[in-house]
């Protein structure tokens, strides 16, 4: 069985910021410039490694007049990525040079970790694991390959209570739990980025509230449609979940449900990967739309919000 995160969507205010925080401070690729299926006057943009292997990829819906999201039981509340142990000070070092809003390092379970923001106020985190300077990384001129970003680490979600939620990822979604700190309770897989889920326990705590900064759903990673349609099977039967139908999203085929604890899951299938419809050598530089717009381009093109780099760093 496929395990581990295939990609966080969340929230962002103008595309154009969110575009340079993060290729330029973060050094990933705009791996996809698409639209919103359902909005396709909005973009919708993917960011990760050289290809967007499942585990890397953190895609936005950037909207320019979005209010605030609030934080609160029902979301995700960090996302993190992973970087080599040896590259918190230098990351730390460059936030205070590009006035990145972040906090001190502090220490999770025996690792270090540097929690940090992105201008829509979005909750990051970078955590040091050792050994994973060998692995391949998308490297910018800004960002080299010595610290750039090895994919997700994993996602914390704040919910009111865990454990129906502890027993959808490990039934279901191929997780196993691993620790506990405090409040929080570790789940984890044998997967490379994208192996963890923590829960925290946050029970009388406000409901999140959408907005700018938060996060819409976490995708799990199916192989193919088999391992998908066993997994939609066992959440009905075990766990009496109501799960969508398959939605082809053209990169990836994805069924949708709410977790016990009111986080959006998704389950995307590792097929058929982001090069369907573009080389690798050219990922992120055209605008590619589902079939259905294709037709309608011209307009599209016309609503959609300027991307130039004077006003990405405006």
């Amino acid at each position: 069985m496929t395990k581990g995160i295939h990609h966080v969507t969340a929230i962002a205010g103008p595309a154009a910021r969110n575009l340079d925080f993060y290729t330029r401070v973060l050094g990933q690729r705009l791996v996809k410039k698409t639209v919103n299926f359902d909005d396709p006057g909005t973009y919708h943009f993917y960011f990760g490694d050289e290809i967007g292997h499942p585990g890397t990829i953190l895609t936005f819906f950037p909207w320019a007049n979005v209010a605030a999201g609030r934080l609160g039981v029902g979301e995700t509340s960090e996302t993190a990525y992973r970087v080599p142990a040896a590259s918190i000070g230098w990351w730390t070092q460059r936030f205070i040079e590009k006035g990145v809003p972040h906090e001190a390092p502090e220490k999770r379970f025996g690792q270090t970790v540097l929690p940090f923001r992105d201008p829509d106020g979005m909750r990051l985190a970078l955590v040091g694991v050792p050994g994973i300077e060998a692995e391949a990384a998308w490297t910018t001129g800004d960002v080299p390959a010595e610290h750039a970003l090895r994919g997700f680490f994993g996602v914390t979600l704040l919910l009111d209570k865990t454990e129906a939620t502890g027993a959808i990822l490990t039934d279901v979604l191929g997780f196993s739990e691993t620790g506990r700190e405090g409040n929080l309770t570790r789940y984890g897989t044998e997967a490379g980025a994208g192996g963890v889920v923590d829960l925290r326990a946050a029970g009388g705590f406000l409901p999140a509230r959408p907005g700018a900064g938060s996060v819409h759903h976490v995708a799990f990673r199916a192989a193919n449609d088999a391992e998908q349609a066993a997994m939609v099977e066992k959440l009905v039967a075990n766990h009496n979940v109501r799960v969508t139908p398959q939605a082809d999203r053209n990169y990836f085929r994805s069924v949708y449900f709410r977790e016990p604890g009111g986080v959006l899951f998704e389950i995307a299938t590792d097929e058929p990967g982001f090069a369907v419809d573009e080389p690798v050598e050219s990922l992120g530089t055209a605008l590619k739309l589902p079939a259905q717009y294709e037709r309608h381009r011209a307009r599209i093109e016309a609503v959609l919000p300027d991307l130039t780099p004077a006003e990405a760093t405006a």
